[in-house]
């Protein structure tokens, strides 16, 4: 019996934990919706063939679905790099295991190979969608001590939580819209604009998310206490950031499939 519960016990602690080091489902859904709306002619003909006619919103949650299956435990660290806020990426040792901006390389990588099987296709373009939402939620370059905020233990509305979840899901989740009512509740923008947000290198946007990272670490004090105030103060960039993923989402998917 107390084998059973210590079991159980085990696998709850990895559900939570693995359910911390995300964008929301929303959050992701949101960046696949979109990426609908500045892809390529061609590059929608292509995913539509693979994903058999489903949206980048449907599949956007691929990444996270699989961690249940241990036979893809080898892509864990694929969903977030950890960097010292002194350094840049170029400046840090890779993990051996991989990492987001390797996980990302890889998915273009494999996907642009016309020796890659239809069914490996598949898989990474899927995972890539949710990498590309994984880049721009900041604490998925966030800081190796805390887990990306994940140890920095706070309160939401009166309840325990933590750095990494209130920007994963808590304040998305208080929002109370759906995916597709916060997609397209951005203001229509002007193609120049796309462009100034699609500039720029995968680094630049690590860069961009790990500057990011650093100002929400400051934004809080370990135990304090959140709510109104803090979701006033931030949600602009939540929504900016989920903007940015889909629309250099779309940038990355038009290149692969030019």
């Amino acid at each position: 019996m107390m084998k059973s519960i210590l079991i159980l016990v085990v696998l709850v602690a990895n559900f939570t934990f693995a359910n911390d080091m995300v964008w929301s489902k929303t959050g992701h859904r949101v960046v696949g919706e979109v990426a609908e709306q500045y892809l390529s002619k061609k590059a929608k003909r292509a995913i539509s063939n693979l994903l058999d006619g489903k949206s980048l919103a449907a599949v956007a949650n691929f990444g996270d679905e699989i961690k249940a299956d241990r036979a893809y435990s080898k892509f864990s660290a694929w969903h977030y790099v950890n960097i010292p806020f002194d350094k840049t990426y170029a400046d840090v040792e890779p993990n051996e295991y991989g990492d987001l901006v390797q996980g990302i390389n890889s998915c273009i990588d494999i996907i642009k190979d016309e020796t890659s099987s239809r069914e490996d296709k598949v898989f990474y373009l899927k995972f890539l969608v949710h990498l590309i939402g994984d880049l721009h939620q900041p604490m998925h370059v966030g800081r190796e001590e805390d887990k990306g905020g994940n140890d920095i233990q706070l309160q939401w509305f009166g309840k325990g939580t933590n750095l990494h979840r209130v920007w994963d899901s808590n304040m998305i989740t208080d929002n109370g819209m759906s995916f597709t009512e916060l997609a397209f509740e951005y203001p229509e923008m002007s193609k120049q604009q796309v462009r100034y947000l699609q500039d720029g290198t995968l680094l630049d946007w690590v860069e961009e998310s790990h500057q990011l990272a650093e100002s929400v670490y400051e934004s809080v004090a370990t135990g304090e206490k959140l709510g109104y105030r803090y979701s006033y103060d931030w949600w602009d960039t939540v929504a900016d950031q989920l903007q940015k993923g889909g629309i250099r989402l779309a940038s990355v998917l038009n290149d692969v499939f030019k």
